[in-house]
């Protein structure tokens, strides 16, 4: 039953040997009720808490009770959670109650389950969901101490527990604090507060500077070249020549941002749109069923979940040439920005950037970057990290809101210019990098924290965590007067009053 020997004062034996087994039963659809009347009703771990389980309906027809102090244990989808009663209550099927007998406290026995939990787990069967029975349950086995040496177990436990506690909200402290702080970084770096700016730096060291404006306008006037280049391409694949320039009036402006509602930028900044800076496109999913689409592709094709990391370094799946020729598809290339337009928790507004030349689903917004846009790539992922819960805001639809083309084109930008962009970055990056590793640090002590507290558990149930006193009583003794008060008393326990707590420590 134990990997360690016990102490010679110890016993082995059955769950049922030290306690009254209660299975829970589903009282009448009828009796349930939301307004408070009856006793609290429990089905199972969802209404758990750290230690007792919170209240959410009622019950004026209960089948099975528990009653106050006695503790809990999940029996199905899944099998092992276990919280303490702390008023009497209604259980239904997803739920056992177990009353210790005579004087075994029974915070020893919910943190012995806790310890046995992975135990319980296996003995889980099922296909659909997982359940154990209440013989299997009865017949779970329990290593027993004196009765003296089980409260001192507990304190112990719960004095360790405390600390880990106390600890652990230290640490969800600090996760918090560094999530305020990366965003007070990108607000401050979006509104020219982060690094001296360049026209301060500029009047300073008596030189001129490069105003934003200046890197639109040379943003802008490629974009247009590069359109005159591809419309000549496309002309004088056709065999025609151009008599005029009259063809250049086909030319579509981009998006223009409107102004006049937003705040005044820092001297040498100018607002511009997404339209102004990239190429805006999208992707498509080729239909599933045609194997001339998938079968044996090798061209990359990526979906929204690719965002959820920095850079896009794999594909999802990967699409025949035959899908790229005959479907929506285009193929961008690495260092393309990609904005995720639709996708389910937090990943609609997120981006990332290829690292890959690949092509995308109908799910994300491509932004491709030419010639001098691509100078101002870390700054537009650094924007939109700022802007995602913006972005998101911006959304259009009804139960499951989207963004689209058009409302990606028309993101309004604070462009500083390219020599405080480079600076700006790094900054970020430098903050950042430390902010990261500091949580990471977090992270991962509270991660070790539950490995402790799981350490605690096997210490105390292996004799280690607590001294045995040899004027105990052995559990043996103890073992042996509760069958025979079972026997008189035709198998109900006798129950001690429980010692107040003022406190409960997440056990």
């Amino acid at each position: 039953m134990s990997e360690h020997a016990i102490p010679v004062s110890w016993a082995e034996g059955a769950l049922s040997d030290v306690s009254l087994v209660i299975q829970g039963q589903s009282p009448p659809g009828s009796s349930y009720n939301l307004q408070g009347n009856g006793l609290p009703f429990f089905q199972g771990k969802a209404e758990f808490g750290s230690v007792s389980p919170t209240a959410v309906k009622w019950c004026t027809e209960p089948s099975k009770i528990a009653e106050q102090g006695d503790v809990l244990v999940s029996v199905r989808a899944p099998v092992g959670p276990t919280n303490l009663a702390d008023v009497r209550c209604c259980i239904g099927r997803g739920l056992a109650a177990i009353r210790p007998f005579d004087q075994i406290p029974n915070r020893f026995l919910l943190y012995y389950l806790r310890h046995s939990k992975s135990l319980l787990e296996r003995q889980g069967t099922g296909t659909t969901f997982k359940a154990i029975s209440g013989t299997q349950l009865r017949r779970h086995p329990v290593i027993v101490p004196p009765v003296p040496e089980q409260h001192r177990i507990v304190e112990a436990i719960e004095s360790y527990f405390t600390r880990l506690d106390d600890a652990v909200a230290t640490l969800e402290r600090v996760q918090r604090n560094l999530k305020r702080y990366r965003a007070s970084v990108l607000k401050a770096a979006v509104e020219g507060r982060l690094v001296p700016t360049e026209a301060e730096l500029a009047r300073a060291e008596d030189r001129d500077y490069e105003p934003a404006s200046v890197l639109l306008e040379r943003i802008l006037a490629e974009r247009r070249r590069r359109w005159e280049m591809a419309e000549l391409a496309k002309m004088k694949a056709k065999g025609k020549t151009p008599r005029d320039d009259k063809w250049k009036a086909k030319y579509k402006e981009p998006i223009v941002p409107e102004t006049g509602d937003l705040p005044e930028l820092p001297e040498g900044w100018c607002w511009a749109s997404v339209d102004q800076l990239a190429s805006v496109g999208t992707g498509a999913t080729p239909k599933r069923g045609d194997p001339r689409f998938w079968s044996d592709g090798d061209v990359p094709w990526v979906t929204s979940a690719v965002v959820n990391e920095p850079l896009v370094r794999a594909p999802s799946e990967y699409v025949t040439r035959v899908a790229l020729a005959e479907t929506n598809l285009s193929l961008y290339p690495s260092g393309t920005l990609l904005i995720a337009m639709y996708g389910e928790g937090k990943t609609r507004g997120r981006a990332t950037v290829l690292a890959i030349e690949s092509t995308t689903n109908q799910a994300l917004a491509a932004l491709e970057l030419p010639g001098a846009s691509q100078q101002v790539r870390g700054w537009l992922l650094r924007f939109f990290e700022h802007n995602y819960l913006e972005l998101r805001r911006s959304a259009s639809g009804g139960v499951q809101p989207n963004l689209n083309l058009s409302i990606v084109r028309s993101i309004v930008v604070p462009l500083p210019p390219l020599r405080e962009q480079d600076r700006v970055v790094a900054e970020i990056d430098r903050s950042l990098s430390i902010a990261e590793a500091t949580l990471d640090a977090a992270t991962s002590s509270i991660v070790k924290s539950a490995r402790v507290r799981q350490s605690i558990l096997k210490w105390a149930f292996e004799g280690r965590l607590v001294d045995q006193d040899p004027t105990d009583e052995p559990a043996s003794q103890l073992l042996e007067r509760i069958h025979v008060e079972r026997k008189s008393a035709n198998g109900q326990p006798r129950r001690s009053p429980r010692r107040p707590r003022a406190r409960s420590p997440k056990a």
